[in-house]
């Protein structure tokens, strides 16, 4: 895809944009200033949905946003009729201090549930997180750190698309995610910014695709948050259309695509105590679907994930994955083979297995296993279906962290 170039500087790639981020202990605020932009969101199908959520998707009825708000440290999710009082004092905020609409201002949170929001901590980190709005790199850096709960690292992409046209555009996002990551139509939180001019009811399309192939194929844990959020705007400062004859550019698409997949990616790698990155690839399926199926049920299953920490090539995990997951399979012609960044050994050939005790080929799978990276590739020989998901090993550290989150 030489169409796509990758940018520096996060959020700082595109213009009539300002971002800042603060925090005081583990309270973040992050601001997102992004004046008459189009925009669209997907969101969590948790039937336990956090006050921020609801309070966006109204907003987003009106397919116009200007500025997000959102902190992290606190879920603002089972609060009842408070949690909601809180979304519009905190709106509020932002409204008078940038003097735009409450209208316009979505708001996103994340963090533990069931603990009532601490609106005077809160409200202090936003006010000097707006006093720091910019457009510097470091600006989307903060903004980045800001949305952190148990994240290791800040998860930011950017990315200019040259067209089918020939015109060209800018995509940047950030993303926060390293538990309770097992997303359905979104991702912990996400926010996607381009320069493009695109209708809100496109953007709802696009954002969909992307997010069907990127932020609903990773799995950390298998625990679906209440809180998760994917907001993409269109500030349209570079006076490009990307929607020509009722048609989405089929290279902004790829972009998009190409964008939420590397966020993903990053969200996966940050697992919470996580130490490798699994990738699974399907091929062969009998469609689309069958495919999607199999990879989520590789990187889903717990025994794979604690034989990957342990660097155990017990393919019969994945087999059993597989078999589990609701997919149509024919165990007599399937292929299974795992690889690292050097090597890729067959473990089953055509239903005939090959990695029995003391042969080469499980002796280079046990090399493989020991890697920071392992691909698990599944070829299914019953039509064209293909798919990849992304997840991360099970590890001690994993239950650690959980054990202690509120304490």
């Amino acid at each position: 895809m030489n169409f796509i170039r990758n940018l520096d500087g996060g959020f700082s790639a595109i213009e009539n944009l300002k971002v800042s981020g603060a925090r005081e202990g583990k309270f973040g605020v992050t601001i997102i200033l992004c004046p008459n932009s189009t925009a669209s969101g997907v969101f969590t199908s948790n039937k336990v949905v956090a006050a921020p959520v609801k309070y966006t998707k109204n907003v987003l009825k009106n397919g116009i946003i200007s500025a997000v708000f959102v902190n992290s440290g606190n879920a603002n999710c089972f609060t009842g009729e408070q949690g909601f009082k809180d979304c519009e004092t905190l709106v509020e905020l932002v409204s008078k201090d940038l003097k735009i609409p409450e209208s316009e201002i979505a708001i996103s949170s994340t963090g533990v549930i069931g603990r009532e929001m601490p609106i005077d901590v809160i409200s202090k980190v936003a006010y000097e997180s707006l006093s720091k709005l910019g457009n510097s790199p470091e600006n989307s850096l903060a903004a980045a750190k800001a949305i952190m709960t148990t994240d290791t690292f800040p998860k930011e992409c950017a990315v200019e698309v040259t067209l089918t046209t020939g015109e060209t555009v800018k995509i940047a996002g950030i993303t926060k995610g390293s538990g309770m990551i097992a997303p359905n139509m979104g991702t912990m939180l996400s926010f996607i910014v381009t320069d493009a001019i695109i209708p809100s009811e496109e953007i709802n399309k696009a954002l969909k695709q992307a997010a069907n192939i990127s932020f609903n194929m990773i799995v950390v844990d298998g625990d679906e948050s209440t809180n998760d959020t994917c907001l993409m705007m269109a500030n349209g400062s570079s006076g490009v259309e990307v929607v020509k004859g009722g048609k989405i550019d089929s290279n902004f698409q790829e972009a998009l695509n190409y964008l939420c997949i590397d966020l993903a990616k990053k969200m996966a790698r940050d697992g919470e105590g996580a130490t490798k990155f699994i990738e699974a690839n399907v091929c062969g399926a009998k469609d689309s679907n069958d495919a999607r199926l199999a990879a989520k049920s590789i990187i889903s299953s717990s025994l794979f994930k604690s034989a990957v920490f342990g660097g155990d090539p017990n393919w019969g995990r994945i087999v059993s994955a597989i078999g589990y997951s609701g997919c149509d399979l024919n165990p007599d012609i399937v292929t299974i083979a795992i690889a690292d960044d050097e090597d890729e050994v067959n473990l089953v050939k055509n239903g005939e297995i090959l990695a029995f005790e003391n042969t080469p080929y499980l002796d280079r799978a046990e090399k493989i296993m020991q890697s920071k990276n392992v691909t698990v590739n599944i070829d299914m020989d019953l039509g064209d279906g293909e798919a990849t998901a992304w997840g991360c090993d099970l590890t001690y550290d994993y239950v650690k962290i959980n054990a202690e989150y509120t304490t």
